[in-house]
């Protein structure tokens, strides 16, 4: 089973801002973070359930970690459905939480 992945309007324009700080400081990191994010993103396809619960009272809110160099990505998502998963919004971990 593969879930389809989509992303809000708010988690877009985060991958957008994450991605054009990157770049004014190593254009090459940046492409290579949003491959990262991207591979990620294809682990949710088959296996959303795999990631840590966002809120114990909200088993369909989750996170997902994306390794990358010494700290990485967090990209919370809700299972919307047997076969849509969305994303709500990108951080980097030494961001401010999301919530």
């Amino acid at each position: 089973m593969n879930y389809r992945v989509r992303y809000t309007r708010a988690a877009r324009d985060d991958l957008k801002r994450l991605f054009a700080r990157l770049v004014d400081l190593d254009p090459r990191a940046a492409r290579r973070a949003r491959d990262k994010i991207a591979s990620g993103t294809d682990i949710l396809k088959q296996f959303p359930f795999s990631c840590r619960k966002a809120a114990a009272d909200m088993p369909l809110l989750r996170e997902l970690l994306v390794s990358f160099g010494s700290s990485g990505y967090v990209m919370l998502f809700e299972i919307d459905n047997a076969s849509t998963v969305t994303i709500l919004a990108v951080r980097h971990q030494r961001e401010d939480d999301y919530y």
